[in-house]
């Protein structure tokens, strides 16, 4: 790789010095500076070992060394009056300890998004400069005087933690969108809906979702007999684009027998919404999206809807990873003092089963987790004959207020596959955590030791914001 390294990083040295260069022109009666030769030789770096760091994070983790005693052809033109002076760069050593992080890990060759590189340390930098054959270098202090400045400006770039980091694949590829607000829906009425039914009217209900989203649709009750049924019934939805995202709105008649007929729908983009403003719509029902569907003439009825959509605060996440995947933790005291100025309020707590490792079930391996939370219960998908599986699901609880004295259960469990899996489940183990933690930090990232599990363990990040 070094010749083609080579080729690329002489290139941007040269559009970097340009603009720098181009400060001195006209002072000190300086006519032009510029490049005789620059190339960085034939030797290329050489990389002494690879430390590998296990996190809790989706990332990978290396620290290096880098050791290179270079041959540079370097030679740097600078007219001055009449005279033209030739200094050369010579005698280059440079030994650096890098941490290259690539982050964060996507299902995209090459499966990461980004390279982030930083220095763990003072880098060491030697050279010499001659000019019109003299070594400029054995003026008394203009050596260490220069060093020094080249070191300086390296650690202000990259010393721990600022960082220089290299966009490998688009932000889109992969990325999984984290929630920014909750939509407040409250279904307030419907108005002169179709008559399904040739003997009786409509007994209408209203599924609503966010287009794109794989949770489950909410729905209200069911109003019998009714054409013009009063809801007034409240929902929340996690937003994590207002921009795109669209509310969808279905309003069903309901059956004993069969499918439920559709009496009509409408979309509401939730761009159209302003932070913290309530707006109330009559909406006029239609058939389907299709604008030439002669059917959507044809009236369907109103429906009433107040929405508002509330942004997250900005600092609610207040605890970032550490390189050995630890969390800050808060002491006894310090949670008692903090209490009173966490704000109340309701927020969203969001749970990700990352995976599990070392898990043992006595009699199958076909493994998924379950978490128990305020009486509500959501399952991963299973993953089969796997001794440590991974997921990578999440699932959102909305709360009305911060959960500073509750746990949540989370549970592992396997079973077989087949006609009679519902007959053979087998518990590999449980964690329970405590969500106080959570709040204070924002978020926390940790694997947990499956209690009733000799060896085996889960991996959860769980994030609470408002």
């Amino acid at each position: 790789m070094w010749p083609y390294l080579d080729k690329a990083i002489c290139r941007r040295i040269r559009a970097m010095t340009k603009p720098i260069f181009a400060k001195y022109i006209g002072t000190f009666r300086i006519q032009s500076i510029e490049f005789e030769s620059l190339s960085l030789g034939t030797l290329s770096p050489k990389l002494y070992g690879f430390k590998v760091h296990e996190t809790d994070e989706n990332e990978l983790v290396m620290e290096t060394a880098i050791r290179w005693a270079g041959n540079p052809d370097v030679v740097l033109v600078l007219r001055l009056f009449s005279l033209q002076i030739r200094i050369q760069l010579i005698d280059l050593q440079i030994f650096a300890a890098p941490q290259i992080v690539l982050k964060p890990l996507v299902p995209a060759f090459p499966c990461f998004s980004n390279i982030v590189v930083s220095l763990l340390e003072k880098p060491h930098v030697d050279f010499g400069l001659k000019i019109l054959g003299g070594d400029i270098m054995s003026i008394p202090g203009l050596h260490q005087f220069v060093q020094e400045a080249i070191r300086k400006q390296v650690l202000n770039l990259y010393l721990w933690p600022r960082v220089f980091e290299i966009p490998i694949l688009d932000a889109s590829v992969g990325a999984t969108k984290k929630p920014v607000g909750i939509l407040h829906v409250n279904v307030v009425k419907a108005l002169g809906l179709s008559k399904m039914d040739l003997l009786g009217t409509s007994d209408p209900y209203v599924k609503l979702s966010l287009i794109g989203e794989r949770l489950p649709s909410k729905k209200t009750t069911i109003k019998m007999n009714n054409l013009n049924p009063v809801w007034n019934e409240k929902f929340k939805l996690v937003v994590k684009d207002p921009e795109s995202q669209v509310l969808h709105l279905r309003v069903y008649d309901w059956d004993k027998v069969g499918g439920h007929d559709r009496l009509g729908m409408q979309l509401v983009p939730l761009k159209v919404l302003a932070p913290h403003e309530t707006k109330e719509l009559t909406l006029d029902l239609i058939k389907n999206t299709d604008i030439n569907n002669h059917q959507n003439k044809k009236p369907r009825g109103q429906l009433v809807v107040e929405l508002t959509f509330i942004p997250f605060r900005v600092e609610s996440s207040k605890s970032s990873s550490r390189l050995d995947g630890s969390r800050s933790m808060v002491s006894q005291n310090e949670r008692d003092i903090h209490d009173d100025f966490i704000g109340g309020g309701a927020g969203l707590l969001w749970v990700k089963i990352q995976g599990a490792t070392s898990v043992e079930g006595k009699r199958h391996s076909d493994h998924y987790a379950v978490t128990h939370f305020r009486g509500e219960k959501k399952k991963t998908k299973m993953v089969k004959k796997c001794r440590d599986p991974v997921w990578n699901e999440e699932f959102p609880f909305m709360l009305e207020e911060p959960p500073l004295k509750e746990k949540i259960h989370i549970e592992l469990k396997s079973r077989r596959s087949g006609l009679f899996s519902f007959l053979s489940k087998e518990s590999l183990g449980h964690v329970e955590i405590n969500l106080i933690d959570v709040v204070h930090n924002g978020r926390i990232n940790q694997k947990y030791h499956l209690i009733n599990s000799r060896h085996g363990m889960i991996h959860v990040e769980i994030q609470w914001t408002q």
